[in-house]
């Protein structure tokens, strides 16, 4: 592994300059992708955090951070999982990114392939107009496959979107400052380990609103963990945002890249 990394690794830490110059140009409402904990269902809270930045001057001047982190407490009856993530970007002075999102979710297994949850997911976004956003939801899922090498989870169920805005923003129609609705929660996750030391995951949530019919938000969430040693790992993250319904003088989508290194906490 090592004589695989030495030849790799310029290129790679080339790459989270890259990464997080991109980001600070198309971040709007698209998270950072949290690292991913080490998961062993012995009931012990497990952590990783993941961090990257870079900043060039000279033609351009631009700067980025991002800090992600994940824990997870796992047993074979349940699963509890935090997330939180923070992103700033800047442009010629002018700020082009400033995030701050944080996550809880419950699971519980009702059967060998059947689970219920609850999340509660908290976010704020100054370029995209949002005070605060709160969703909170409840629903079932299956597990389609379940070994130590591969998983996949498909689930449903209703949530509750409060939105609150900066600046008052038309949405559905209407000049609002605060925006509230119920909705449908859909969405799958896999994780697939792909060799001894590198990993990847994805998930997919989608949110169809059932105040104002047609209208709907979704997110694209995958990374690939490579590891550099037994607590320190290698992160490239991809994230897709996409709001049918972000208000006058919004883009609908925004994509984001994120390369750094994350630490996990076992």
């Amino acid at each position: 592994m090592k004589n695989f990394l030495a030849p790799v690794l310029p290129v790679l830490m080339s790459a989270l300059s890259l990464g997080l110059a991109a980001s600070a140009v198309q971040a709007q409402t698209a998270a950072p992708s949290a690292p991913q904990a080490t998961q062993k269902a012995d009931g012990r809270l497990r952590a990783a955090l993941g961090l990257g930045a870079s900043h060039s001057s000279g033609n351009s001047r631009t700067s980025s951070f991002s800090l992600a982190g994940q824990g997870v407490r796992l047993t074979a009856q349940d699963r509890l999982s935090l997330s939180a993530s923070a992103l700033y970007a800047s442009s010629a002075g002018t700020t082009t990114a400033e995030q701050l999102r944080a996550g809880a979710r419950y699971d519980y297994n009702l059967g060998p392939s059947t689970f219920a949850f609850g999340l509660l997911d908290l976010e704020r976004n100054r370029p995209a107009n949002l005070a605060v956003r709160g969703v909170a939801g409840v629903g079932a899922g299956l597990h389609l496959l379940a070994t130590p090498e591969h998983s996949l989870d498909v689930f449903g169920g209703v949530a509750w979107n409060a939105d609150r805005y900066i600046d008052a923003a038309t949405v559905a129609g209407e000049t609002r400052s605060r925006y509230g609705y119920a909705s449908l929660l859909l969405g799958e996750e896999s994780q697939h380990r792909l060799s001894e030391t590198a990993s990847v995951y994805q998930r997919l949530l989608v949110y169809p609103n059932l105040r104002d019919r047609g209208e709907f938000r979704a997110h694209f969430g995958s990374g690939l963990a490579v590891a550099l040693s037994s607590a320190m790992n290698l992160n490239v993250g991809l994230a897709y945002a996409y709001n049918s319904d972000p208000g006058l003088g919004r883009k609908k989508g925004d994509s984001l890249l994120t390369t750094g290194v994350s630490v996990k906490f076992d």
